[in-house]
C-alpha cells in the first residue's frame, strides 16, 4: 500500500508541475502588472497604401462649385438592359503602385503612406485656388474595407476583412477562433508588405505585455499572421490518429495493470 500511496503522490506533482508550466505558455500578457502602457497612448490611424480604394467626397456651401470634384455613376443599366440617368453613387478611387490616384480637375496626387486627415488637408489645398474663398470646401476620405491573413495553429484560418480601418493582433486572432491548444504563444509571425512592396517579418509574444506597446500591435492592409505549432503538435504530425489512439488505449491498459500489481502486492 505503501509503494501505491508513492506512487500517487509522485504522479501528482508530475500533473502539477506540468499543468504550471502549461499555464505560462498559454496565457496572454501574464507581465501586464509590470508594464507601463503610456508609450501606446493615443488612437491607431491606418496608412493609405497601394491598391487602396478610396472614396473622395467634396462640399461646399454651392453645390454647383463642388460638382467637378465628385465622380458620380449617373448611368445604370436597368432590368431591361437599357442605360436610366439618376443620382448614381460616388467612385472609388484606387491607389496605383506608385501610390497615386488621378484626382479630377487637379490631375495625379501621391497619397500612399498618408493617413486619412492628412490626405483630406492635401486635397483641400489643392482644390482651393479653383474656388471662391467663402466656399470654404470640406473634404471626406474613407477608406474601403482591407483584409488580413490568419493561418497556422488557429481554430478558423482564413482570410479576415477589415471594415473598421483598426484591427489589433489580439482582435485578428479572436476572429479566427483563437489559437488551438497546439499553436506557439510565444512566436507569431507577422508577415507585412509596406507602400514600396518590400516584405518584411517580425515575430510577436503573445505571453508578453509589452506587446501592446509595439508598433505591430496594429495590423496592417494585407497583413498575415502565422501561428507556428509547439514541440508537441510537431512530434505529432506524422502520427495517424489511429496510431494516437493506440498508444491511447496502451497507456490506459499498463497504467491500470500497474495499479492491479500494485494493489495485489499489498
Amino acid at each position: 500500500m505503501k509503494k501505491f500511496l508513492t506512487s500517487f503522490i509522485v504522479s501528482t506533482m508530475i500533473l502539477l508541475v506540468t499543468g504550471c508550466t502549461g499555464s505560462k505558455k498559454v496565457a496572454y500578457f501574464q507581465n501586464i502588472d509590470q508594464v507601463s502602457l503610456a508609450s501606446s497612448r493615443g488612437l491607431f490611424d491606418a496608412k493609405i497604401m497601394p491598391k487602396d480604394m478610396l472614396t473622395i467626397t467634396v462640399n461646399t456651401t454651392d453645390p454647383a462649385a463642388a460638382a467637378p470634384f465628385n465622380l458620380s455613376v449617373s448611368n445604370t443599366v436597368g432590368t431591361s438592359g437599357q442605360l436610366s440617368s439618376g443620382g448614381g453613387s460616388l467612385q472609388g478611387y484606387l491607389v496605383d503602385n506608385t501610390g497615386k490616384i488621378n484626382f479630377p480637375v487637379i490631375g495625379q496626387v501621391h497619397v500612399a503612406g498618408m493617413t486619412k486627415t492628412q490626405c483630406q488637408d492635401l486635397i483641400r489645398e489643392k482644390i482651393a485656388p479653383y474656388m471662391a474663398e467663402r466656399e470654404n470646401p470640406i473634404v471626406t476620405v474613407r477608406m474601403s474595407s482591407y483584409r488580413v491573413t490568419v493561418t497556422g495553429e488557429v481554430n478558423s484560418p482564413g482570410v479576415i476583412p477589415v471594415t473598421t480601418e483598426k484591427m489589433s493582433v489580439i482582435e485578428a486572432l479572436a476572429q479566427a477562433g483563437d489559437l488551438s491548444i497546439y499553436g506557439r504563444r510565444d512566436n507569431v509571425l507577422l508577415i507585412r508588405e509596406d507602400a514600396t512592396g518590400e516584405k518584411s517579418y517580425h515575430r510577436l509574444n503573445l505571453n508578453d505585455a509589452n506587446l501592446i506597446n509595439s508598433p505591430f500591435y496594429y495590423l496592417q492592409q494585407n497583413d498575415i499572421l502565422y501561428v507556428e505549432p509547439n514541440g508537441v503538435k510537431a512530434k505529432n504530425s506524422g502520427i495517424g490518429s489511429s496510431t494516437t489512439i493506440w498508444f491511447s488505449f496502451i497507456g490506459i491498459v499498463t497504467s491500470v495493470a500497474s495499479l492491479l500489481v500494485n494493489i495485489l502486492r499489498n
